[in-house]
Formats: structure tokens, C-alpha cells, sequence
């Protein structure tokens, strides 16, 4: 099943609220006696993560399970630990597993001994997933939980909240009866390049850097300069420190600024601040695109560093382990 990204948590018509992993979506299944680990696109997983192959002891043939790939460190989730996994080196792959192994968290279950269960509405699919011998993800009917989720959860490294509609059964592909909600962030940065667009002189993208503890600026994030109808002033704010001919970074190029370039990009000097919206933090940049939202020409690029950015815990903030333990629901 998929998921619709709102604004808000439903509260009407009765719903299943669960943590959202940060995770690698996967299904675990034993159709003819031989375990197999599949990615939401039909991958094959177990080569990355062989130490979830013990998982198949205890998984009966003619069963799947829903759920998702985790590593945990710490107390929260991990997701840059995760992709170090998907690696084309067996004995890389076969050293990451004893050091940081993964975990595979159950949230649903499809098959079992050939019952179709995924026929089941989800509140009879929930009872036995309550049953099964795995780490199985929290879920609770109480709206005052999913919000403590929503708001607190980001420190474990959790990645929003999903709501599933009650009385459904499981509906692969489907966005129907299953929502996300993540919890929407602002901050400063400063710009420091902008990318062009492929097909004019227009710009595309603002590239984003925030002070570290060191004092050095490095490169978090981009935020595209066509949001909301504001590339006009946008342009007219950058353009000039671009000067009449701005050098341009051919696509590829290594950047200190940009490790994927797409397009072409130029540096420029670090003088200019603006707020955005993220929805998370991951390590040392944004994960998922930001979205411009105004300059801030009232700070300081000094003033944009990474305490900003930063989850603090709290004295009472759930952990990984809490949550599998079942003392945060």
C-alpha cells in the first residue's frame, strides 16, 4: 500500500495511527520454503541484509509480511548507515552486517500458512501482527498518541506518522485509506550557487550551506527557485551577485557545493540569506527537498549554522528500542 501525504492528522471515520519508519519498505515472504526479501519495486534485499535471512526460521511457508528494513544506533534510526548496505561488495556488505546490523519491523501481514490475511480489514490484520515473533511497529487508535508521535519522534530519527483507515483491507498500490503526515520545519540558510535550467538562462535551483561547529560553511540542501510563482524576485536578488558572466560548472563536475549535480551551477559568494521548509534532518543536510519561502535579509549569513537544524532530546523522548518495547503507545 502506498500513502497520500497531507497536512494534518485525520481525527474523523476512525483511523490506525503507526510511526513512520526511516527505513527501506520491504516484504518478507516464504512462498515454497526459501525466504526471499523484497524492495517496494520487486528487488531482491537479502543480498544487502544477509543477516535477516534467520527472520525465515520463524516465518511458515506460504506467508509475507510487510514492513520495513531499519538500522538502529544509539536509541534513533540511522538511514545513512542504511545505504552504506547497498554495496556491490560481498565482503563489505558481509563486514557492515556484524557492525551494524539491520532489523526488519512488521507492520502488516499479507499471508500466513496460505490464509489470505491481506483480504482482512486492518484492524483483524493488526491482531495478528500482534501475535508474530518479529519486531513489530506500535499502532494505537488514539489520536493524542500520534500527535506525541509527530511531535517528538524526530529525535529517534522517525520520519512523520502514517494514519491507516479502520474497516480496509490491504489494497496493494493503492493511496486509498492511508495517509503520511510529517512534521514541517523552517530555517535559515545561506546560498551559495544557484543551478540553471537546461533550456534557458532562467535560474533553477538555489544551492543551500550552513555553518558547522567549525565555522566552515558547507553545502546542505537545494531549494528551487521556481516555488510559488517567486522566481522573478528570486532572480532579481541573485542575479547580481552573479555578475554579467557568471562562470558555469559544467554538469558533473565535482563540487564542494552539490555531490549529484544535474545541471549546470554557479558558485556564488555567501551573502545572502533565506528561510525555507524541510520536513527533515539527516546527518549533515536536508533529506528531502526544501521548499524557498523569503529572504531574510535582517541575519547574518553567520547567524545560519547547524544548532538550528539539530533534533534535541528531551528529557522523556521515546528511543528505537521504546517504541519496539511497546512503552511509548
Amino acid at each position: 500500500m502506498e500513502a497520500e501525504l497531507v497536512d494534518e492528522l485525520p481525527t474523523k471515520n476512525g483511523w490506525q495511527y503507526e510511526p513512520k519508519w526511516d527505513g527501506f519498505r520491504g516484504v518478507l515472504e516464504n512462498l515454497g520454503g526459501e525466504l526471499h526479501l523484497w524492495s517496494r519495486n520487486e528487488r531482491p534485499l537479502l543480498r544487502y541484509f544477509p543477516e535477516l535471512a534467520a527472520l525465515g526460521d520463524q516465518l511458515p511457508p506460504k506467508s509475507a509480511l510487510d514492513g520495513e528494513i531499519v538500522i538502529e544506533r544509539d536509541g534513533r534510526l540511522e538511514f545513512d548507515l542504511l545505504q552504506m548496505r547497498l554495496h556491490p561488495a560481498a565482503s563489505r556488505i558481509e563486514r557492515l552486517s556484524g557492525e551494524i546490523p539491520a532489523t526488519f519491523v512488521a507492520f502488516d501481514v499479507l499471508l500466513w500458512e496460505g490464509e489470505q490475511v491481506h483480504k482482512l480489514p486492518l484492524e483483524k490484520r493488526r491482531a495478528r501482527v500482534e501475535k508474530l515473533p518479529y519486531s513489530i511497529s506500535p499502532a494505537s487508535e488514539d489520536h493524542k498518541v500520534a500527535q506525541k508521535w509527530l511531535d517528538r519522534l524526530e529525535v529517534a530519527g522517525f520520519d512523520g506518522v502514517i494514519a491507516k483507515r479502520l474497516g480496509l483491507p490491504y489494497l496493494p498500490g493503492s493511496r486509498e485509506g492511508v495517509l503520511k503526515v510529517k512534521r514541517h520545519q523552517t530555517a535559515d540558510a545561506v546560498v551559495v550557487g544557484v543551478t540553471w535550467s537546461e533550456k534557458n538562462e532562467r535560474i533553477a535551483s538555489l544551492l543551500l550551506g550552513l555553518f558547522d561547529d567549525a565555522g566552515a560553511i558547507r553545502h546542505v540542501g537545494a531549494a528551487s527557485a521556481a516555488a510559488r510563482g517567486r522566481r522573478a524576485e528570486i532572480e532579481e536578488l541573485v542575479k547580481p551577485l552573479l555578475g554579467p558572466s557568471p562562470k558555469r560548472m559544467p554538469r558533473g563536475e565535482p563540487s564542494r557545493w552539490r555531490r549529484d549535480v544535474e545541471l549546470e551551477w554557479s558558485p556564488i559568494k555567501p551573502k545572502l540569506v533565506v528561510e525555507i521548509r524541510y520536513d527533515k534532518w539527516q546527518g549533515e543536510r536536508f533529506r528531502h527537498g526544501t521548499r524557498f519561502l523569503r529572504f531574510r535579509p535582517d541575519k547574518d549569513p553567520e547567524q545560519c549554522t547547524f544548532a538550528q537544524v539539530r533534533p534535541r532530546r528531551k528529557r522523556g523522548d521515546p528511543t528505537v528500542s521504546d517504541l519496539l518495547a511497546g512503552s511509548e503507545c
